[in-house]
């Protein structure tokens, strides 16, 4: 007992120190030379741009914060909570990230899942949910465009997209090399370095490797630090070949994962709350299934530009291929009722799946035509071309005997081609109206068939189905400056997704369809940099309405991922962005976001929690469903804010810094239909870095911790079998020395 109050003073502690940090030397004289804040650019509208003039919700994240939340061998998971929301989670780990903006995402798990929030890498959309997992190294930015974008990316990005952008080849040679090292054997190795091969050729070879031991014992095998370890590797290679008229700039990339799948932890919910039973420990588990996951992809690129004087031609030419294998153990626990002993708690029976992608390929084209410099107008056009074939393995074993008893397939061809136009124009010199369509023909032909089941249903035959359709997409927005450091602005966009198609026939026997959702967003926002360039506050109303919103029904009594439409969904909400010198040495970030979602359909009803939940939602007119009308969309909290802070004491040609960020989200909603144990609390994660970079920021030193207070929470669960969950990331801290050359 002892024990525990003082871990939890040290808790409350660690959070006292670094929460008033800020405000303890915010008090301190600032210098007499003024800092201004710098300079950004984005590519958000296909251009290099102020992101303070575009008509849209942006946040870019770039420099130190984007490395600092990325320390301890984080994966893309990391930036959850750190943007204005931005939720992301996962039940498959490292190698499959959900996402989720302004409170629109898909809980679906299976590889074919669509969503709605769209992962532009490099300027190659990565449709793929495996694909959106590639790890985030030598990045020059990211950018998050809230809100639809019905115009120039347009194909299912209803809810908005992530853009990262790497850092590219220069004519001046240099590079850096980070190594960290931290708890639970976490190594984390990053590096670049790049320069000029003749006059016009410049190439960066970049590359990360992240590895952690197994920390989790097994108690039922008695192996101690058998699970939760990982190894990765991702490089990068880039080509750039510049002229005074024509810029090609060529990649090549590959990415490879081994290590633990997602833990599932049986009946860790105390049954009528959300709470951790008293005696869960996070560095243990019983479970008699097999763990593992492995992962390979890589891909390529070409952008190409061609200055034609009055206009620039682009091409994006890209390649992507993954494939995995994730084998789980998915009841969580060890025995069955029908075979004892069983646990921890009730285990009605055993459940132990895989899932793989043994093939896999995407390929996208675009070519684009930008004005150059037409005065008041300015205007772009083009063409996409999107092309992916996939096969899906779905395996179910019997754990006691280690035998397959399970097994069926899926095959999807998706082709997709899309027209699109947008423009700027200049109305006065402090008004601007910004506009485009975009036309998107989507098709898909599909087959699946189950070859054995496990629950004796016997093989199905081949079933198909060739969903498609066709939208007109776009948006409109009108911008006035009101100086040349505010401006507010109006945006209606309208965003489509295409129909989704699934085949999970290991336990059912019929294909899920749903049809193609769209939505209407309504923004209006304001820009400004103020105290001189010391600060930048931005702001956003917005409401949207999304018809024939696409779900998915996980689980449940059924135990079958089921795909649905809700009639309609509603979303409203406010989003603020500050980023400011408070004192000449120390500078703050804080962002807010309020998400208002609800589902709107009176007649929708599902299959609730098949493992002894606690259901709040009344009876659905089925037998066995309840209703979700009302509920707010899975996984979209209400509430996401995030706090920097950055305090630096110069000496010599050297700093001494600290940093510490904070990122908070309120409960969550782990599934469409409401229980006490499958919402998630709310949840804060703090990290601390302190360090001293000398020689100019030539070399810099850190200690740093992530988590670091420790908090444990549920953050998903499984519910056809018990009371099944899994956590957060567990506190880490270590040290990390860098290089720049």
């Amino acid at each position: 007992m002892n024990s525990t109050v003082r871990s939890l003073r040290r808790q409350h502690l660690a959070f006292a120190i670094t929460l008033a940090l800020p405000f303890v030397v915010s008090a301190q004289q600032a210098s007499t030379e003024a800092t201004q804040l710098d300079d950004i650019q984005v590519t958000a509208q296909r251009r290099a741009e102020d992101p303070q003039k575009i008509p849209l919700a942006i946040t870019p994240v770039s420099g130190e914060k984007l490395d600092i939340i990325t320390s301890s061998g984080g994966d893309i998971r990391v930036l959850a909570a750190r943007l204005p929301s931005l939720n992301i989670e996962s039940s498959f780990g490292r190698a499959f990230p959900r996402f989720y903006i302004r409170g629109l995402g898909n809980t679906d798990f299976d590889l074919n899942a669509s969503q709605p929030v769209s992962l532009i890498y490099d300027e190659v959309v990565l449709e793929n949910p495996l694909l959106k997992g590639f790890p985030i190294f030598d990045l020059d930015r990211v950018e998050m465009l809230r809100g639809p974008q019905g115009t120039l990316f347009g194909r299912n990005t209803p809810a908005g997209a992530l853009k990262f952008e790497s850092a590219q080849p220069s004519q001046e040679a240099g590079g850096y090399a980070q190594l960290s090292y931290g708890s639970y054997g976490t190594l984390n190795f990053e590096g670049a370095y790049g320069g000029p091969l003749t006059d016009a050729w410049s190439a960066r070879f970049s590359g990360m490797y992240q590895r952690r031991q197994d920390w989790v014992d097994n108690a039922f095998t008695g192996e101690d630090d058998a699970l939760e370890g990982y190894k990765e590797l991702a490089y990068r290679a880039q080509f750039l070949h510049e002229t005074d008229s024509s810029r090609m700039l060529f990649n090549v990339h590959k990415r490879e994962l081994e290590g633990t799948a997602r833990l599932f932890r049986a009946n860790i919910f105390v049954p009528g709350t959300n709470d951790l039973v008293s005696d869960f420990d996070p560095a243990e588990i019983a479970i008699d299934g097999i763990n593992y996951q492995d992962l390979d992809g890589s891909g390529g690129s070409a952008r190409l530009s061609f200055d034609l004087g009055s206009v620039t031609l682009h091409s994006v030419t890209g390649y992507e291929t993954v494939n995995s294998y994730s084998r789980g153990d998915i009841d969580g626990g060890f025995g069955a009722s029908y075979a004892p002993p069983f646990g921890p708690g009730f285990i009605p029976f055993d459940a132990q799946s895989a899932d793989g992608l043994p093939e896999h390929r995407q390929i996208t084209q675009e070519f684009r035509v930008a004005s150059n410099e037409w005065g008041k107008v300015d205007w772009q056009a083009g063409v996409f071309y999107f092309d992916e074939d996939l096969t899906i393995d779905s395996f179910n074993y019997n754990t006691f005997s280690g035998e397959e008893n399970g097994y069926a397939y899926q095959n999807q061809s998706n082709k997709a081609w899309a027209a699109f136009a947008s423009a700027d124009v200049e109305l006065s010199d402090a008004l601007k109206l910004t506009g485009g369509l975009r036309y998107t023909r989507d098709e898909k032909d599909f087959e699946a068939r189950r070859i054995v089941s496990p629950i004796g249903a016997g093989p199905s035959g081949l079933l198909t189905a060739n969903p498609s359709d066709s939208n007109v997409s776009g948006d409109v927005a009108l911008s006035w400056s009101l100086s040349e450091d505010l401006s507010v602005y109006g945006r209606y966009a309208r965003g489509f997704r295409a129909p989704s198609i699934q085949g999970r026939l290991l336990f059912g026997d019929s294909l899920s369809i749903a049809d193609s959702e769209t939505v209407d967003s309504f923004e209006v926002g304001v820009k400004s940099e103020i105290l001189d360039g010391r600060a930048r506050v931005n702001g956003s109303v917005f409401r949207y309405e999304v018809k024939d919103q696409q779900l998915t029904a996980v689980g449940g009594t059924a135990n079958f991922n089921t795909l649905i439409n809700a009639e309609k969904s509603i979303g409203q909400g406010i989003e603020v962005d500050v980023e400011a010198y408070v004192t000449d040495h120390l500078l703050m970030t804080l962002g807010y976001s309020l998400n208002d979602t609800e589902i709107r359909d009176p007649n929708l009803a599902i299959a609730p929690c098949g493992g002894g939940c606690t259901v709040l939602d009344p009876a659905g007119a089925t037998a066995g469903t309840v209703s979700i009308y009302g509920n707010p969309l899975p996984q979209a909290p209400k509430n996401v804010a995030n706090l920097t802070a950055r305090y630096g004491i110069p000496v010599d040609d050297g700093e001494w810094f600290v940093y510490t960020d904070w990122a908070y989200r309120s409960a969550v909603n782990f599934f469409l239909y409401e229980a006490e144990e499958f919402r998630g609390k709310a949840l804060l994660e703090g990290g601390l870095r302190a360090g001293y970079n000398w020689n100019y920021g030539e070399y810099e030193v850190a200690l740093f911790g992530r988590n670091i207070t420790d908090k444990v929470i549920a953050v998903g669960g499984i519910d056809f079998n018990n009371l099944t969950g899994f956590i957060n990331e567990p506190r880490t801290w270590g040290v990390e020395f860098t290089a720049n050359f």
